[in-house]
């Protein structure tokens, strides 16, 4: 019998059980027992048959899939959480559907959207959505059940979970301090999913606690990936009184950084110390080392997944919040703040040479 044949009707004969059975058998939903339900998947995978999920939808049935919705699946970051969201997903017997948007979470109105919103799964995970106001607000009124990660810009009804940005950026900057660092630089990451932003405000809180008064020169825009960090420090280490370190909005703005430093032969940390955000994967093999900040992929990944699962299930959510705190994960690439006398010499030499 081939496979595109086979109907539940065929499984029921096979497995010598009525068609409502075998559904309840299939779907999980409503009691068969243990031996009934073996038998009835012995007998479908015998057969071959698949259960139609668009038809089990459109009885209004569970389709037992999650969609998670990402930007850029080149990603370490967005590919460390996908990794979590499906060990998390596999213990609720679920299958997993990814759909990457390639940054077009436009206006809220397209027909993509409405297919997300209607498509083939249960519920919607948006891992460090890159969306719109409109975007955002069709979602909020959508009745699918929808948990994002590390969604900051702006207040939102929907549930996120999330890392503590702020907190973590104010103990990073506060570290460079106490190593007697007083011109510190902050590059800055794009406003999409307003962690940069967070990250930012951080930032400033550690040098106004300490007495420090902010230099706009030094708050420079990068675009969250490495050429952007390179440009960034060029820009820095051009300016009349060059910061003795910097703290860049992620990872791979920090390494950005590191290259340019290497460029203008300026030793990480004895002349300038770099700190990151994200703890993504080469930052641990990088000489030096980086000092960064991580977020608990893992947890944040579970609770997710059981936030989605409570919603889908029609029970009382945790709560709409679910934050993280940081984790500080201190490298070779910081170290003591070099005296001003001396570093400004260094610099001379440099340009004489």
């Amino acid at each position: 019998m081939k496979k595109s044949t086979v109907t539940l009707v065929d499984v029921a004969k096979k497995a010598g059980v009525s068609v409502m059975t075998a559904s309840r058998a299939l779907s999980g939903e409503g009691y068969a027992s243990e031996e009934t339900r073996a038998k009835v998947q012995a007998a479908a995978q015998e057969l071959g048959y698949a259960p139609n999920a668009l038809a089990r939808m459109m009885k209004g049935g569970r389709t037992n899939v999650i969609g998670v919705v990402v930007n850029d699946l080149a990603s370490t970051v967005v590919n460390g959480f996908v990794t979590a969201i499906s060990e998390e997903v596999r213990k609720y017997e679920m299958d997993m559907f990814i759909y990457n948007s390639l940054g077009d979470l436009g206006d809220g109105k397209g027909k993509r959207l409405s297919q997300l919103l209607h498509g083939l799964w249960d519920g919607l995970i948006y891992v460090l959505p890159r969306m719109s106001d409109d975007y955002l607000r069709t979602l909020e009124a959508s009745t699918s059940p929808i948990v994002m990660i590390n969604y900051c810009k702006q207040e939102t009804t929907l549930p996120v979970v999330r890392g503590d940005n702020v907190n973590g950026a104010r103990d990073a900057v506060a570290h460079l301090i106490e190593l007697g660092h007083r011109r510190i630089a902050f590059v800055r990451g794009t406003a999409y999913t307003g962690q940069s932003d967070e990250r930012e405000r951080g930032y400033r809180a550690a040098l106004q606690e300490a007495g420090i008064e902010g230099d706009p020169e030094l708050i420079v825009q990068g675009d969250f990936n490495e050429q952007s960090g390179a440009d960034a420090a060029r820009t820095l280490l051009a300016l009349a009184e060059p910061p003795t370190a910097i703290f860049a909005a992620n990872d791979a703005m920090a390494l950005g950084c590191m290259s340019a430093l290497r460029e203008k032969e300026l030793r990480i940390p004895q002349d300038v110390s770099v700190i990151g955000f994200d703890d993504m994967a080469g930052s641990a093999v990088v000489q030096p080392g980086l000092t960064t900040l991580r977020h608990p992929v893992a947890p944040m990944a579970q609770a997710a997944v059981q936030e989605l699962m409570r919603r889908i299930q029609s029970q009382p959510g945790r709560r709409q919040r679910i934050e993280f705190p940081s984790e500080f994960v201190i490298r070779a690439s910081t170290g003591p703040g070099p005296e001003a006398p001396a570093r400004k010499s260094r610099a001379r030499a440099r340009k004489q040479a």
